[in-house]
């Protein structure tokens, strides 16, 4: 049985099942293990971390009189806050600055967005390498081809939101360090405008996402691709990454001072335990507490040199998990309406026993996604795909439950979503 408890509650002999928080909060490469070490418990207990899951079936349970929380009555108590997200009214953000000039935003579908997304991937990508490049040799950000760039992807979210952010995050453990501030620029861009701010309010917010972890210039490849665990050192380091960016965009100048604040404190936390200054509640700014949710998000769903990503549904679950911890929880309800209940490239499976994979939103609810059916558990064999439009006017089926990609392993579930059968950029 999974519980719930708190890190002073853990003791050797118990099996660690998952940490309440992300791999990024740690130096372990896994979660899954019989804690017997004194120095593996002594290194848990000095990190941020405040929860985690332990499985009695497989180590000691807690002490009689602890506390702690069952997984079902925690995914009760998710799903019940999603069932809320509906009726949310806007979240008020004051960033005055006057809008840009008039872009292409026309609306695409799917498809079409799709491989446009492509196309600025590549581009991306591009640009990104060549800007932690010139960051690595000591050379200021081109701060007006990061606002062209910014612009570029905002256009595309704008055109259709699923398209970019999905496609960003079939990125490669080699590419992860680049194209993840393709993605979070991405998704900071879809929250600015579920927050329905203005134009120059969500180019901020983009730009943001695209330089925070610019201080990872600084950071040794070696580190930073590490595949196993890391040492104490070299988590140090790491951290280190928030600060190394401030100054490198501080110094270049150019660079507003939100920008600045968001890749200074993007690692800070709501209850106080985040880095590098600690800052808690309000004292973080409302674009630090954005970026924080959008960097989560992308890094856990990507895969990583030591770990391989999370389904997008299942990471928005665990995500939510922390909202009291880790994450201003009317931002992160925003976020959950920015990207879908169930993101584009969610594994689900239907009412009728049938296995699917999201392939885009419905543009008035968050339950009821278009579905590409492909899989039936009632017979155990595939099944010629078929789109399942869940938002349309009879449709019976519904989702009742999200599968894990790692156990079924269909090999080409980003190839069903996506139409691309290779790596689209």
């Amino acid at each position: 049985m999974l519980k719930r408890i708190q890190i002073q509650h853990l003791t050797l002999g118990m099996y660690l099942h998952e940490f309440c928080g992300s791999w990024m909060d740690h130096p372990f490469w896994r979660a899954k293990f019989v804690l017997k070490d004194p120095k593996d418990l002594a290194r848990i207990q000095a990190t941020a971390i405040q929860e985690c899951w332990i499985d009695t079936s497989k180590g000691l349970d807690v002490a009689v009189g602890t506390t702690s929380v069952s997984r079902e009555e925690v995914d009760a108590r998710i799903e019940t806050d999603f069932g809320r997200l509906e009726d949310l009214p806007p979240i008020q953000v004051s960033l005055p600055v006057p809008p840009p000039p008039v872009r292409n935003r026309t609306p695409t579908d799917m498809q079409g967005e799709l491989k446009m997304a492509a196309a600025i991937c590549v581009k991306s990508k591009k640009a990104v390498v060549s800007m932690f490049s010139e960051a690595r040799m000591g050379r200021a950000v081109d701060s007006v081809g990061a606002q062209s760039l910014v612009e570029e992807i905002s256009d595309s979210v704008t055109r259709n939101p699923g398209a970019l952010i999905s496609l960003a995050r079939l990125k490669t453990a080699d590419d992860y360090t680049y194209m993840h501030s393709v993605a979070v620029c991405a998704l900071m861009v879809a929250l600015a405008r579920q927050l329905k701010l203005n134009d120059e309010q969500t180019r901020l917010a983009g730009m943001a996402g695209l330089l925070h972890d610019l201080g990872k210039a600084a950071i040794p490849l070696s580190v930073l691709n590490k595949p196993g665990k890391l040492t104490d050192k070299e988590f140090t380091v790491v951290r280190s990454h928030p600060v190394e960016g401030f100054h490198m965009l501080k110094e270049g100048g150019n660079v507003p001072d939100a920008v600045l604040d968001a890749c200074l404190h993007h690692h800070e936390k709501i209850d106080g335990s985040g880095y590098p200054d600690k800052l808690k509640g309000d004292g973080i700014s409302v674009i630090a507490r954005m970026t924080a949710i959008c960097d989560v998000y992308d890094a856990v769903t990507s895969d990583r040199p030591y770990k391989s990503g999370w389904d997008p549904s299942e990471s928005l679950r665990r995500m939510a998990e922390w909202t009291n911890d880790h994450f201003d929880a009317r931002l992160f309800q925003a976020f959950v309406k920015s990207i879908g209940i169930y993101p584009v490239g969610s594994l689900v499976r239907l009412t009728s026993g049938r296995i699917g994979v999201v392939t885009e939103q419905a543009p008035t609810a968050l339950t009821t996604p278009i579905v590409k059916v492909f899989f039936s558990t009632k017979s155990d064999l595939r099944i010629p795909p078929e789109l399942v439009d869940l938002a349309a006017p009879g449709c019976t089926e519904k989702i009742v439950a999200r599968e894990d990609p790692e156990k079924w392993r269909f090999p080409d579930i980003n190839e069903l979503w996506s139409g691309f059968a290779e790596k689209a950029w």
